[in-house]
């Protein structure tokens, strides 16, 4: 029997550890879905699993010892299959119900990053996506949207558009303000912008933008 349907979810990623300090800003109550060697991760933070999906060739035989030994649903796919385990751990979670998905992911290959990375703008056409890579939070804002945030002075926030060109894009309580205006795919236009320090807001009319607030946690441990 699999985990219950549940309106949150926390994925956790194979590949490089996440940031331990995370911790701190993960929803409570959520279902977690590990991907392969995810499961390790997932242990090392502390996480109730309820989910392990992949082909399971990177995932520790302790881990996966301990998930046969569980109450830990396992979801086994050959390691010939058209789509990567953070793909199949997305799918589960967003077949769970899920509204909000939380990855928490850490990047040792680039490739798997980038197609991640559109993975998770392209399911945040239909759930509320967010992701620690490390230190750095990113947020999909797929329009019309609004996020509001209470950010440091000085913290630095990226704003890339991926999928397509992002139209009327406009920004609060930062340095350099957007004021309805569209971001191309492959635009540096919104990198680097800075947080004036208290409340701040980017709102997307139309189109898909990761935000993107880099050493979030303060710098790598």
């Amino acid at each position: 029997m699999g985990p219950a349907r549940q309106s949150q979810a926390i994925v956790v990623l194979g590949g490089a550890p996440p940031d331990r300090r995370v911790i701190g800003h993960l929803p409570h109550g959520a279902v977690v879905v590990a991907a392969d060697g995810g499961l390790d991760h997932a242990r090392a933070l502390g996480l109730d699993v309820d989910l392990v999906v992949g082909d399971l060739d990177s995932v520790s035989p302790d881990g996966l010892a301990w998930a046969r030994g569980s109450s830990v649903a396992i979801d086994r796919h050959p390691q010939a299959k058209d789509q990567t385990d953070a793909e199949l751990a997305l799918d589960a979670s967003v077949a769970m119900g899920s509204t909000r998905v939380v990855v928490l992911g850490g990047g040792d290959r680039l490739d798997h990053d980038l197609a991640t990375l559109l993975l998770l703008a392209r399911i945040g056409e239909r759930v509320e996506i967010e992701a620690w890579w490390g230190p750095t939070y990113l947020r999909v804002l797929h329009g019309p949207t609004r996020f509001g945030f209470e950010g440091r002075a000085g913290e630095l926030l990226s704003l890339v558009a991926v999928l397509g060109r992002a139209e009327r894009v406009s920004t609060e309580g930062l340095r350099f303000e957007l004021v309805d205006e569209a971001l191309d795919v492959g635009s540096t236009r919104g990198i680097s912008n800075e947080v004036l320090g208290g409340p701040a807001a980017v709102e997307v009319v139309a189109g898909t933008v990761l935000l993107i607030r880099p050493q979030l946690l303060g710098g790598p441990e």
